[in-house]
């Protein structure tokens, strides 16, 4: 990664003022703007005129301080803002692709995206290929002339794998193909479009917003692309109409400002944990452990200053061990038994019952899901010592250590 590339100093360098002089812009509370003059509406509606707002389907204020602040942090031309991450991840798919063409994609993914991608894309033809993406042969293996897109995401869930963006970059290049990256968990951390990816998309639901109270999601790419996908003639974020609210918008972009210390926080947690689970020798995945297959790999693509992450996970073996567990954690205090990441309490889940509940059974076990894998999205406790004392406590009431 460009070690002077800095996402939280590009985003505080941003200046963006109220229209009254406030220290926040505005919230646009307005669905659609009025034009002085008939000839700006025609340009605007074709794309002619700069600085002029249209309808909030296409573009409003609030959308675009937002999606400044989210291309200053990936460091892309520009960015766009939707309802949610799986309208970020649907829009960028269905702008790329058309009937005919093919996918490929790493098969651990989250369950939304694998449920689109092997299901949903059959109503238009489109085949996706699932491979592992930490093997870099059977990628290139899966590419095929009419490959249009290569999908992965940097920190896949749940597995906590992490894929060689530079290196998918130029296998996918060698196709003519786009790298699309879903870098939800490791916002900051990773800054995909500076290793190579050529549009980078997320579910600002979770540690973007960080409060689990808006559903939201974006796509970071080219000025090109942006504006490919809101063109009022054939764009599809224009035509499906996946627009965010202003007001969650503007909610969001003051979150922002603080995205730099939670992950700070979330990854000082999350090492905590691995650091303990490992002394007691419970099975758990961390991309911070030392024994972690990417470890290194992380190392050399990641901005140090934001650590590992706030994600691990723990083997139980199978998911009839899970379950008392993760709902013993709850009545004691650790966190809460919830789907979803990024929160400021810690959340828990069991990844094959619940958000990878999408890929078949047997896809799980050839992909090497356990069934008894419990993922954490780490709090920002500021006793991580306590909750640490709570998750053993719990797995010695249940006799598993």
């Amino acid at each position: 990664m460009d070690k002077n590339f800095d996402p939280a100093t590009a985003i505080q360098q941003l200046e963006q003022f109220g229209e009254f002089g406030g220290v926040n812009p505005s919230i646009t509370d307005s669905a659609t703007f009025t034009f002085l003059r008939e000839d700006d509406m025609i340009k605007t509606f074709h794309g002619e005129k700069e600085g002029c707002f249209l309808y909030s389907r296409h573009w409003n204020p609030s959308n675009l301080y937002l999606s400044q602040a989210l291309a200053a942090m990936e460091g892309t031309e520009m960015a766009w803002v939707t309802g949610s991450g799986m309208a970020a991840i649907t829009t960028a798919i269905l702008q790329l692709c058309n009937s005919g063409d093919h996918i490929v994609s790493s098969v651990t993914t989250y369950g939304g995206t694998y449920a689109f991608f092997a299901n949903y894309l059959k109503k238009f033809n489109i085949e996706v290929t699932f491979v592992n993406i930490t093997n870099l042969e059977s990628v290139r293996k899966a590419m095929r002339p009419n490959t249009k897109v290569l999908y992965t995401e940097t920190m896949t869930n749940p597995m906590l794998q992490i894929s060689d963006i530079p290196e998918l970059s130029k296998i996918a290049h060698d196709f003519g193909a786009k790298l699309v990256v879903d870098n939800t968990f490791t916002p900051m951390i990773f800054a995909p479009f500076k290793l190579g990816a050529d549009i980078v998309v997320y579910s600002m639901t979770k540690f973007i917003n960080g409060k689990n109270d808006a559903v939201a999601g974006a796509i970071c790419g080219s000025l090109e692309f942006v504006n490919a996908i809101s063109n009022v003639n054939d764009g599809t974020a224009m035509l499906l109409g996946p627009v965010l609210d202003p007001l969650r918008s503007s909610n969001i972009l003051k979150n922002m400002g603080t995205l730099h210390i939670r992950m700070q926080k979330h990854s000082e947690n999350a090492k905590f944990l691995a650091e303990k689970f490992k002394e007691i020798g419970l099975k758990h995945v961390y991309p911070g452990d030392s024994e972690h297959p990417q470890y290194e790999l992380m190392k050399k693509m990641m901005n140090p200053d934001f650590g590992f992450g706030g994600m691990i996970a723990i083997d139980l073996d199978t998911a009839e061990r899970a379950a008392p567990f993760m709902e013993l954690m709850q009545e004691k205090g650790v966190g809460y038994h919830a789907v979803s990441l990024g929160y400021f309490k810690t959340l828990f889940s069991n990844s094959g019952k619940s958000t990878s509940s999408e890929v078949p059974d047997e896809i799980q076990q050839e992909m090497g899901l356990s069934p008894g894998l419990v993922r954490f999205s780490v709090g920002l406790d500021h006793n991580i010592e306590r909750s640490y004392q709570m998750i053993e406590d719990s797995l010695r009431e249940l006799k598993y250590i």
